[in-house]
């Protein structure tokens, strides 16, 4: 999955994503750090789960067609077994090796839990919760999921509503559908921009305290 970051998001659309960043942060005391990441999980039980449901109907199928020929010489139990062994072997290394097909084998729900436990980690791992006024807001991106998640500081929530949050990930994903997201990510930092502004104008003296992009595994 180490390429997908650089599928996702071309060295124009970085330094546009920085740009707007930096742009937004003369006008506010927040600080905006948008961060994209391949997958918030390696989702290691896929390809058990993929293997065995592609792998079975096929060695049940096999074992129906050739059962009857080896019949004389070994039982119907081991030929699906053999079958089955590798069968199973080879669906396991599609699931985990195509994304696709892969994604369909993780449920939306693990998904999500994942992302999220991903998106508060990074948050503390980043530093968002050291800011002076306690103004840090993440936009987490996971190209994988294709989800978004945005984390605010304490500061900001005591502020901000969720369905603030929820407009930005909207403009993202929408982006995404469109395959536009280096687009859709400056307009979400834009919007993010314009609702701190109303909240926490720029003070004299406010430096730029964190990265202005996160990209990473």
């Amino acid at each position: 999955m180490k390429d997908l970051v650089k599928k996702f998001l071309s060295d124009t659309d970085r330094v546009k994503i920085t740009e707007s960043v930096q742009k937004v942060e003369k006008t506010t005391a927040g600080e905006i750090v948008p961060m994209v990441v391949s997958s918030s999980g390696s989702y290691p039980l896929s390809g058990v789960i993929g293997g065995l449901a592609i792998s079975v109907p096929l060695a049940l199928l096999g074992d129906f067609f050739i059962g009857p020929k080896v019949a004389a010489f070994v039982r119907d139990i081991w030929v699906f077994l053999g079958l089955e062994t590798v069968l199973f072997l080879i669906a396991y290394l599609l699931v985990d090796r195509v994304l696709w097909l892969k994604r369909i084998f993780v449920p939306e729900g693990e998904m999500l839990d994942q992302v999220r436990t991903s998106a508060i980690a990074s948050f503390y791992q980043e530093g968002l919760y050291r800011t002076k006024l306690e103004t840090g807001v993440l936009i987490y991106v996971s190209i994988f999921e294709r989800m978004v998640w945005v984390l605010g500081d304490r500061g900001i929530n005591e502020k901000v509503g969720q369905g603030e949050w929820d407009g930005l990930v909207a403009i993202i994903i929408d982006g995404i559908r469109n395959n536009r997201q280096g687009e859709a990510l400056c307009a979400a930092v834009e919007r993010a921009g314009g609702i701190l502004k109303e909240h926490f104008p720029v003070r004299p003296g406010d430096t730029d305290e964190l990265p202005n992009l996160i990209t990473g595994k």
